[in-house]
């Protein structure tokens, strides 16, 4: 009886095989993160954070009218004499929806009856994508919407959530990427201390 050898497969169809999974990994590599916080924070990601901030603490806040959610509008101007936390995120964004969740108690509430104001921004979303965000969370407090993406443009390029906290004089005390509970609990001892040394000036 005869015995069958095993087919070896041709080396042409092993090479082309091959050259599949290389273009494979390469396009999954390439696959757009969607502008989230980015992963890790080697020197090499924090350089890369800190190409894409156009605007750093100590600098200017750039002026800008944003339209909010309720159809009014808000000129950062006109917040002169306030402590003002401006905040850029996004519904599909998983740390900017984290983030959210602690804004209410952790900041709103917290500096409620103060010279202060917590200014979230939609980065490039609708109205109605905004609205079934805020109707499925419950969210209530004011937002901005940011459509174009002309007011992000002022202050970065890319990576959200990001917050810049502005003083009562328009300039930028600190700007922050990302979302870490430690580092959020930073920005609230931020707020504290701004809004402190703004009391403080108020009254002397």
């Amino acid at each position: 009886m005869a015995i069958r050898k095993p087919r070896r497969k041709n080396g042409r169809q092993l090479w082309i095989m091959l050259a599949l999974i290389v273009v494979i990994l390469v396009l999954i590599a390439l696959l757009p993160s969607g502008n989230e916080q980015p992963a890790g924070q080697d020197a090499e990601t924090e350089n890369e954070i800190e190409a894409t901030t156009l605007v750093k603490a100590g600098d200017p806040a750039p002026d800008f009218t944003v339209e909010m959610f309720d159809g009014s509008r808000v000129t950062l101007s006109d917040l002169r004499g306030k402590v003002v936390l401006l905040n850029f995120w996004a519904t599909w964004c998983p740390p900017c929806r984290e983030e959210l969740t602690h804004v209410q108690s952790e900041i709103i509430d917290r500096f409620a009856g103060r010279e202060f104001l917590f200014l979230p921004v939609s980065r490039e979303e609708s109205r109605q994508t905004v609205a079934a965000f805020r109707e499925k969370y419950g969210y209530e407090f004011p937002m901005g919407l940011d459509t174009s993406r002309e007011i992000f443009d002022r202050y970065a390029s890319n990576y959200i959530p990001r917050n810049f906290l502005i003083d009562a004089d328009g300039k930028v005390v600190s700007a922050t990427v990302g979302f870490e509970k430690s580092e959020f609990e930073e920005l609230v001892r931020s707020i504290e201390a701004t809004l402190a040394f703004t009391e403080q000036s108020t009254q002397e």
